[in-house]
């Protein structure tokens, strides 16, 4: 797999053991609570219409308050031009070939609910989120310009990750992980100290980070299996 070859150039001294540690939880840097609601990711739902439910699917980003995506329904697919945030709705302007649309969503509970409108037309929508991140990766990391693979199969529950890695080293298992506004955070505890790993979703693929004990860092990617 393409990504999988990738050369990742780590100016590093000497990472014995990557692969076959217990995995624990990385406390965040910043413990307060996120106040304001996170609503990147992959969902799907219906348009309530006078006709009957219309299927959406919604891929959405955020990056620092910019949101871009876009939203597919039988008509075609809708580009998310604008999204703007105002006392916790968020507001997404959409255009499919010159033709706009607007999307008006708040979260309740674990769905996204409000209303779409295009040509003069208001129907209410419900979404709810996916998860896209449960189940099992094919996964590699570089070492002194060597890469390494492992296999990382992961389960979702909330805030909370739970599963095992397996490699050739070895097994382990994932006692605790955390995933808070669609970012993994953990740590790989060895004989040789701590590697720190953060990750997000990136063209449906984990792209991510790790630390080794403060002294070398480099990066990881991972694909989920079929």
């Amino acid at each position: 797999m393409k990504l999988l070859r990738m050369v990742l150039n780590l100016p590093a001294a000497g990472l014995v053991l990557f692969l076959g540690l217990t995995v624990m939880a990385q406390t965040p840097v910043n413990g307060n609570p996120q106040a304001t609601p996170v609503f990147a990711g992959k969902y799907q739902g219906v348009a309530r219409t006078a006709t009957g439910d219309v299927q959406i699917t919604l891929q959405l980003s955020d990056e620092a308050g910019k949101f871009s995506g876009h939203m597919v329904m039988p008509q075609g697919q809708f580009e998310v031009v604008k999204g703007q945030m105002t006392d916790g709705v968020l507001s997404l302007d959409l255009d499919m070939k010159g033709s706009p649309a607007k999307l008006n969503i708040r979260q309740r509970d674990d769905k996204l609910v409000g209303d779409w409108s295009r040509a003069g037309r208001t129907e209410p929508v419900e979404l709810k989120k996916i998860d896209e991140l449960s189940g099992d990766w094919e996964a590699v990391a570089n070492v002194d310009g060597q890469n390494y693979p492992f296999a990382l199969t992961l389960k979702i529950d909330g805030d909370k990750i739970t599963g095992s890695s397996v490699s050739e080293l070895g097994n382990s298992t994932i006692s605790k992980g955390t995933v808070k506004d669609g970012k993994l955070a953990f740590q790989l505890d060895g004989g040789s100290g701590t590697i720190i790993m953060t990750a997000s979703l990136q063209d449906g693929n984990l792209v991510g980070d790790f630390d080794f004990n403060g002294q070398l860092q480099g990066r990881w990617v991972a694909v989920k299996r079929k």
